[in-house]
């Protein structure tokens, strides 16, 4: 059985520690940011209101250009799609220090939601994200098993046909190219690359 744990890559996180830093600005109300991918494009729509924190630390990282040239790594159908951390040679990027979880924020992981991925440690955030292809509840902070959860920040508003399509491209085992001995499961065979990423709208406008 496949683990549907949503972890990342555990050496950048060891080198930040377990530092929580909030970012420089806490938007509010919504914002829409376009994932042009070499799949096709996805609209999702970040909840600034109810999930501040992991809407800034997002933002952070799209005009940085830091998503640029990544991958969807990890895909699952019927599970979820998982990118925003490793580039076309599955290399992790460098990244900002984690953010705060805000699992409890009353957003589910419901199917076309999007969430912050995180390892074992709550509050390990940073640029990985995935966006569920399946109603996940077990991924809420009221039914995880560690009592934690994982953190929905927004959801998929246009292209729901192109998160399907990746959800369904065929996966292979391959090594991982820093810790060779570690494998990297569920890899696309053809890389879904994210060409760019940008706001926009904000609040509507």
């Amino acid at each position: 059985m496949r683990n549907r744990s949503i972890f990342v890559g555990s050496a950048l996180l060891l080198a930040l520690g377990s530092a929580i830093v909030l970012a420089d600005v806490r938007p509010n109300g919504s914002v829409n940011v376009e994932l042009q991918t070499s799949a096709g494009n996805i609209v999702l729509e970040l909840d600034g209101n109810r999930a501040p924190r992991s809407v800034a630390n997002f933002l952070k990282y799209v005009k940085s250009g830091h998503y640029n040239g990544t991958v969807f790594h990890r895909v699952i159908d019927g599970f979820m799609i998982q990118g925003g951390g490793l580039d076309r040679d599955l290399r992790e990027k460098e990244t900002l220090p984690p953010v705060e979880n805000e699992a409890g924020n009353g957003l589910k992981n419901d199917k076309y939601s999007v969430a912050m991925a995180r390892s074992g440690d709550p509050n390990s955030a940073t640029s990985q994200f995935f966006i569920n292809v399946a109603d996940n509840g077990f991924l809420n902070r009221e039914q995880s098993q560690d009592g934690y959860g994982y953190a929905v920040f927004g959801r998929v508003v246009s292209g729901q046909q192109v998160v399907d399509q990746i959800a369904k491209s065929p996966t292979r085992v391959q090594p991982n190219p820093l810790y060779p001995a570690m494998l990297l499961e569920d890899v696309p065979v053809t890389p879904i690359v994210v060409k760019a990423v940008r706001v926009v709208s904000e609040n509507g406008k």
